[in-house]
């Protein structure tokens, strides 16, 4: 009866431990691979600033050079002259099937004069819960400006 049940599963004594470490093995493999699948994933929304774009725009520059070199503004104010906002948001999701955290929020001000050339610009985050300017170093005060950054960072802030 022994030998029956080892020629049906197909075990013989010889070959047990080689066939128990494949399997093991295999198995190993297996969770490797769905626990690979779990692993964090980062998402991008709106914007993405290519590399050494803000170089290429001194001081001085068109409003057709900055089109060129940054593409369409996400969105466009008028703040004592135009300003081209670039709106961006990273976040990222640590394990599949949690909720996403907001790791980066930025947006990128460019400020133009009467004359459509570059007067100035921004890069803003938030830093230590306030707007805050990584360019200049500094938090922008009340005023126009404010009235026109604060919602836009609520708009990016997650529910």
């Amino acid at each position: 009866m022994t030998v029956f049940r080892q020629a049906v599963s197909g075990r013989t004594g010889a070959g047990h431990g080689l066939g128990g470490r494949l399997r093991a093995a295999a198995a190993l493999f297996l969770v490797c691979a769905v626990l690979g699948a779990c692993t964090g994933e980062q998402f991008q929304k709106g914007y993405i600033l290519p590399e050494g774009a803000l170089e290429q725009i001194p001081i001085g520059s068109s409003q057709d050079q900055v089109l060129i070199v940054m593409g369409t503004p996400s969105t466009v104010a008028t703040l004592n002259g135009e300003v081209f906002y670039y709106i961006s948001q990273r976040s990222e999701r640590k394990v599949a099937f949690m909720h996403q955290q907001v790791v980066d929020q930025r947006v990128i001000a460019i400020y133009f004069d009467k004359n459509r050339t570059v007067q100035r610009i921004a890069n803003y985050g938030l830093k230590d819960g306030k707007i805050f300017d990584f360019i200049s170093r500094t938090t922008p005060t009340g005023g126009q400006e404010m009235n026109y950054l604060t919602p836009l960072f609520k708009l990016l802030s997650p529910r």
